[in-house]
């Protein structure tokens, strides 16, 4: 059974999990990434959040609605105007997640890291002299 199928049957107990796999199920998306991204700092209308996609505004509100359920965008309506706005603190949870594998890949920094200082540190080799051609 793929491990998509397997989190389908068998949906996550703790309501921590659950909301870490909605922010990352919202995370696995360009143009959701992209949405938070023109947020970033800023407070923008549905319009103004689609305007830049080659999407349907409906394909931009679903996408909306998704990073709402997973709390990373808050959204105000005043009659049929909706502000968005992020909440980045999902997103912190999620860095807190995945820093705990940090130690897996620090090690290769380390490594590269030890291998450029000693390419740096050795001698360049003098160029090698080309013997002329005899003439006979």
């Amino acid at each position: 059974m793929p491990a998509s199928a397997l989190a389908l049957a068998h949906p996550p107990s703790d309501p921590a999990e659950a909301a870490l796999d909605a922010v990352f199920g919202a995370l696995a998306d360009p143009v959701r990434r992209a949405i938070l991204a023109r947020l970033d700092g800023a407070e923008l209308l549905v319009s103004e959040l689609a305007a830049p996609f080659a999407i349907s505004l409906q394909a931009v509100s679903k996408h909306i609605q998704v990073l709402v359920r997973a709390g990373l965008v808050t959204q105000q309506r005043s009659g049929r105007v909706s502000r968005c706005r992020l909440d980045a603190g999902p997103i912190y949870a999620a860095a807190v997640w995945l820093n705990r594998y940090s130690k897996y890949w620090q090690a290769q920094f380390d490594l590269l890291a030890a291998t450029l200082h000693d390419i740096g540190t050795q001698k360049p080799k003098p160029p090698r002299r080309r013997r002329a051609p005899s003439r006979k």
